[in-house]
């Protein structure tokens, strides 16, 4: 009969593995990083742009590449896209405006989505216990396009908190890219025109541009308010979500 070998413990270098990449600890870096992100952007303040214009160093087709990056990664930190529709537009125009504020956008939804599925949804996920989570998981994990899709073309939700629910939730990375790229257009093109057109505040497309995100805004709210009635009613009655 063979003797039962004891197990040899784990090194010190395979339980420090075993840390480091253990979901809390990779939350606690995305805490890290979203911080360091929101610092930079308290001390660069990208957002004057809008009074400074672009750096006359930059122009052309690199400009607008580096314009779109910066949009992306500032979406990442929590700055408001408004703002920064509103620079696009001022800086490069209506058409190539929109062009960087719509590949910005996408971008930054997918470097905050990727981060949050990777360090997030771990650590995260366990914690849906509530019947209020556990709603707004389900309707993103089974309608995922379609709810993104909602999202985006009514604001109301912070763009972050969009994107960070997302990871969170089993949704799909195309359906997620597909929708915020879509969803994104009209009012993105509202602020990047009304920043193109700032200039002449009187100009009937100005004034159809921000009567657009006024418009917009209030279809927002009361959308979600129907949505938050319906969910809560689902919620009570232990219906499945749906859109």
């Amino acid at each position: 009969m063979f003797e039962t070998v004891p197990a040899r413990p784990a090194g010190f270098t395979t339980r420090c593995t075993r840390v480091l990449l253990s979901p809390w600890s990779r939350l606690s870096l995305l805490v890290m990083l979203l911080a360091a992100g929101a610092t930079s952007v308290l001390l660069f303040e990208p957002q004057r742009l809008l009074e400074r214009g672009w750096p006359p160093q930059v122009d052309g087709a690199a400009a607008l590449v580096l314009f779109t990056v910066a949009y992306g990664l500032c979406t990442v930190a929590f700055v408001p896209r408004p703002f920064i529709s509103l620079a696009a537009g001022a800086l490069f125009g209506s058409a190539l405006g929109l062009a960087g504020a719509i590949g910005g956008t996408v971008l930054g939804a997918g470097i905050a989505f990727g981060l949050g599925r990777i360090l997030g949804q771990d650590a995260l996920r366990p914690l849906l216990r509530g019947r209020w989570l556990k709603a707004a998981d389900g309707q993103l994990s089974r309608h995922g396009f379609r709810s993104m899709l909602a999202v985006r073309l009514f604001p109301g939700v912070p763009f972050w908190a969009a994107n960070y629910c997302a990871s969170v939730s089993r949704m799909g990375w195309t359906p997620f890219l597909v929708a915020t790229g879509l969803g994104s257009i009209p009012n993105t093109a509202a602020y990047v025109v009304a920043g193109a057109t700032a200039a002449t505040p009187t100009s009937p497309v100005f004034l159809v541009s921000t009567g657009f995100i006024v418009v917009t805004m209030l279809a927002g709210a009361a959308v979600a308010w129907r949505k938050r009635h319906a969910l809560k009613h689902r919620v009570r009655s232990g219906e499945p979500s749906g859109v």
